[in-house]
């Protein structure tokens, strides 16, 4: 389907309001000479460290383990060196070796081995310095640092594959479905290639072609060039070739799927791993005041329960979570009980994961739609683009269907003007719409939002305001008399 044909309602109503004429919507595509892409400026990320292995403030780290920083974007490899990718611990001199660096995954991997390996029980600060520069010419705008603490041993114990999508022996999965798996620990992205991570027809069919991206050092993403065929099993092969960042190799793993009839219109859904679970999850906090309603389940880490507000709620008896009158559901919190703080850690991480998915994804269908006001609008399936914010001063609504998935890319802020909505139509559905937002995200007095929200800054709902969704918030959640509804599992 081509580009016209399948945004032409985007695009006449994105005409309707630059010119204030009341006109008809239609579908022919002869008498339009240009794309959306032509006619407006592409955003350009700024580079940046999308992950890291070890994962910040990470503990009991190998003294073997190597030390890898994620990139945004394709980085110019002579840039990367022992000077503007260093390892200093608390004592004794910096580690002193260059950075190798992986263009595939656009990765930067620092080996302490020859050195000895790192220190036992010794917190150690990873720096990315402004001197890292992209393909473009471009630098980092300030180093970025991380840090981890090793323990007392080698790390000898090897990786598990512990989550997948497809998950083992699916059925009717989407024919232009990405797959995905998740590791137990952060694997060496020099080891992750077409051999070692290879799915086929079955039975004994052709190796299917794509694009592997290594999402973060956990998360391996395959994304096939083409659709797969309708009502055919296919096989994930991974192999003893992948290893952790300690040279320990990934027994091997098949993963069998079969797929079904349909595709779904606009990019692949992002997954949320463990996230799913809460209807609202933050790192810094919920708080609520007046009458706000919550179904679903709602967490706060690395925080502690005092960053949860206006609940008053109710410890459970082993103190595993906790009851409030305001949630349909149960609270928690990082100094919960065992195993909720371990939970929470993941779903945390699950968290950053799916934001950095939908953050990276690559060729949005628009880029700068409406400057960033899109209200009026009336937007099908596709990843749109902004390094702007995003105002919606009038209903927007997503026309589609069950399947199809909607993500939207914002650089900045994201605002709902007062009593506006995001509307549904089509049997399009919350759970496959995706807002990634660098900014803050606020929803005005009487709003209604449709989406899953992955907040990088807050998510301030006003008075009055409802959620059919999840807010999924790298910082804090404030409600004020709030309906929030978590979408269907």
């Amino acid at each position: 389907m081509g580009i016209f044909n399948k945004y032409s309602r985007s695009i006449m109503t994105f005409s309707i309001a630059l010119m204030s004429v009341s006109l008809v919507a239609c579908n022919d595509s002869n008498n339009r000479s240009s794309t959306v892409e032509d006619e407006t400026p592409v955003a350009i990320a700024t580079l940046a460290v999308t992950s890291t292995g070890p994962a910040d403030n990470a503990t009991d780290v190998g003294t073997n383990t190597k030390v890898v920083a994620v990139f945004n974007k394709d980085m110019k490899r002579a840039s990367l060196t022992g000077e503007s990718f260093t390892l200093q611990g608390e004592s004794g001199p910096a580690v002193s070796v260059d950075a190798t660096y992986n263009a595939g995954t656009r990765t930067a991997t620092l080996d302490p081995i020859d050195q000895g390996g790192l220190g036992a029980n010794e917190v150690y600060t990873a720096t990315v310095t402004t001197a890292a520069e992209d393909e473009s010419g471009a630098n980092l705008l300030e180093d970025f640092q991380w840090t981890f603490t090793t323990g007392t041993t080698t790390d000898a114990e090897s990786p598990t594959v512990i989550s997948s999508s497809p998950a083992i022996d699916a059925i009717d999965v989407l024919r232009n479905t990405t797959v995905k798996v998740t590791f137990s620990e952060a694997m060496d992205p020099n080891t992750l290639t077409a051999d070692s991570f290879e799915l086929s027809k079955n039975p004994d069919g052709p190796v299917v072609s794509g694009n592997l991206r290594y999402l973060n050092p956990t998360t391996v993403v395959l994304t096939p060039a083409d659709d797969l065929e309708a009502s055919t099993d296919y096989t994930l092969n991974l192999t003893t070739a992948l290893a952790d960042l300690a040279g320990n190799s990934l027994a091997l793993v098949t993963i069998g799927f079969t797929t079904g009839t349909d595709t779904s219109a606009g990019p692949a859904a992002v997954d949320l791993g463990t996230a799913e679970n809460y209807v609202i999850l933050a790192e810094t906090g919920i708080s609520t005041t007046g009458t706000t309603s919550i179904t679903g389940d709602i967490a706060v880490s690395p925080i502690d329960r005092t960053a949860i507000t206006g609940f008053s709620e109710t410890l459970s008896a082993d103190e595993t979570f906790a009851t409030s009158p305001l949630v349909t559901g149960q609270i928690f919190a990082a100094n919960m009980t065992s195993p909720t703080p371990a939970n929470l850690t993941t779903a945390v991480s699950n968290m950053r994961t799916a934001y950095t998915d939908a953050e990276t994804r690559v060729d949005p269908d628009f880029t700068e739609l409406g400057a960033g006001e899109i209200g009026g609008l009336t937007l099908d399936p596709g990843l749109y683009k902004w390094g702007t914010g995003v105002l919606v001063t009038s209903d927007v609504t997503l026309n589609g269907s069950e399947n199809d998935v909607w993500i939207f890319q914002i650089g900045q802020d994201l605002k709902l003007e007062d009593g506006k909505a995001i509307i549904l139509t089509g049997g399009a559905l919350p759970e496959n719409v995706f807002w990634q937002v660098a900014g803050e995200v606020t929803l005005q007095a009487g709003t209604t939002f449709n989406g899953i929200i992955l907040g990088k800054t807050g998510i301030v709902f006003k008075s009055g305001a409802v959620l059919n969704g999840r807010a999924l918030a790298q910082t804090a959640v404030t409600l004020i008399s709030n309906d929030v509804t978590r979408p269907a599992q």
